[in-house]
């Protein structure tokens, strides 16, 4: 009778079902692989995060224990020469102004043409969409070349003007795919025969049904454009020619420059050797003015980031 009653016991233990709150019995082999995963996951972090503090505490550490290799994970020699010399400079202040304005500019200009043609080849019935996407594709892997760029934004009277770097780029592929694909993906076509039983148009539809329920990619597609313009250093090193409307990025090059040339020969009692240290923390220095920003942005950003990205990216 007791082993009768033992069997039953043990079947019905064995028919408990999985709990992720209760504790599970852990193997030596289960936990093995959950040290080398923790190493393997740590050693990853540690690649891509040290040399952002690097730079951090170089910028803050003398520059000649920065060249002998002294400064590992703490700053050494505590100097904010470099910020000062950096600050100190009128063009950087220009600089910041300028590429704040492209930046925000040139993301509402993006997001405004983006959004709108990506919603339109994702409906099946927009029948042109195949051969409008082909085109759209096409321009991806080919283009005109630098010198005929440079003759159709001269002709276009977009040189040295805030447009350049605006206009050209208004519209990217990439970003309208990965839109577009979250539209498909996320927008049942209930909505719409709903929306349509209403009377609702496609405009209507686009803008008090679409767009509200699309924050996440509204988020990432405008942070796919904030970091272009931002880091965004070619055109002006190639359209622009009036100081005064430089972006942020040239006007760092321009100081980095300018200090790598003229240390040594403004100051007589600094060696060649030191002169260089120290237009070093002035380019690490340089590196934290410029990142800041959207160091500060993204992690606001960051769950709209990551959900929009999985949505845009998996159908079904």
């Amino acid at each position: 009778m007791s082993s009768t009653n033992d069997g039953i016991g043990d079947r019905a233990v064995a028919e408990v079902p999985f709990n992720k709150h209760t504790g599970q019995k852990k193997t030596i082999s289960d936990w093995v692989v959950d040290v080398v995963l923790a190493l393997v996951i740590l050693a990853i972090v540690i690649v891509v995060l040290y040399p952002l503090w690097f730079i951090v505490i170089a910028s803050f550490s003398d520059p000649t224990a920065v060249a002998q290799g002294q400064v590992l994970l703490l700053p050494k020699g505590w100097s904010v020469e470099g910020y000062v010399k950096i600050l100190s400079d009128s063009r950087i202040w220009i600089g910041y102004r300028n590429t704040i304005i492209y930046t925000l500019v040139g993301t509402v200009v993006n997001l405004i043409v983006t959004i709108p043609a990506a919603f339109a080849l994702s409906r099946r019935e927009f029948k042109p969409r195949r051969i409008i996407m082909f085109i759209f594709a096409f321009t991806m892997f080919f283009s005109g070349g630098l010198i005929p760029n440079y003759l159709l934004m001269k002709q276009l009277g977009l040189l040295n003007s805030m447009w350049v770097f605006v206009l050209p780029g208004a519209f990217g592929v990439y970003n309208m795919i990965i839109a577009r694909s979250f539209f498909e993906s996320s927008i049942p076509e209930e909505l719409r025969d709903s929306a349509r039983v209403d009377g609702v148009s496609y405009f209507g539809f686009f803008f008090k049904i679409v767009l509200p329920l699309s924050s996440a990619i509204l988020a990432v597609i405008g942070l796919y454009c904030f970091v272009g313009h931002w880091n965004d250093f070619f055109t002006g090193l190639i359209y622009i020619r009036n100081q005064d409307q430089q972006p942020l990025q040239n006007v760092l090059q321009m100081i980095l420059i300018a200090n790598q040339a003229n240390n040594g020969a403004n100051n007589a009692s600094m060696t060649a050797s030191e002169a260089q240290n120290f237009a070093d923390q002035i380019k690490f220095g340089i590196i934290i003015v410029s990142t800041v920003p959207l160091l500060v942005i993204y992690p606001f950003l960051q769950k709209y980031f990551n959900k929009g990205v999985m949505i845009g990216a998996v159908k079904g």
